[in-house]
């Protein structure tokens, strides 16, 4: 049963800095490449960042590159996105996301808002 699930979402000033978490189970996590959506309200599901299975291969939205950094944990099943220089227009649910069986496996998400 693979879950994916958030944490570390809130309110954060314009300029400030949030840590998010997935914690994976029900899945052999060191194996699958890993990834970090968003979702704002009457917006596109996008995709923010991601990472390979080992953690050694990294890509970004040009949005958030050079503010984002993703991150993987093996031995505790867990990616995490640091993000940085937080601007209002990253304000959305933020999701973690992966690939099992050629299925996607969604966590449920949690907000970020980005305001003063």
């Amino acid at each position: 049963q693979v879950q994916l699930v958030e944490s570390g979402g809130g309110l954060v000033q314009p300029g400030g800095s949030l840590r998010l978490s997935c914690a994976a189970s029900g899945f052999t996590f060191k194996n699958h490449a890993m990834k970090w959506y968003r979702q704002a309200p009457g917006k596109e599901r996008e995709l923010v960042a991601e990472i390979s299975s080992d953690g050694g291969s990294t890509n970004y939205t040009p949005s958030v590159k050079g503010r984002f950094t993703i991150s993987r944990d093996n031995a505790k099943n867990t990616v995490s996105l640091q993000m940085n220089s937080l601007k209002p227009e990253d304000t959305a649910v933020y999701l973690c996301h992966t690939m099992w069986f050629v299925r996607d496996y969604w966590g449920k998400g949690t907000l970020v808002t980005v305001s003063s």
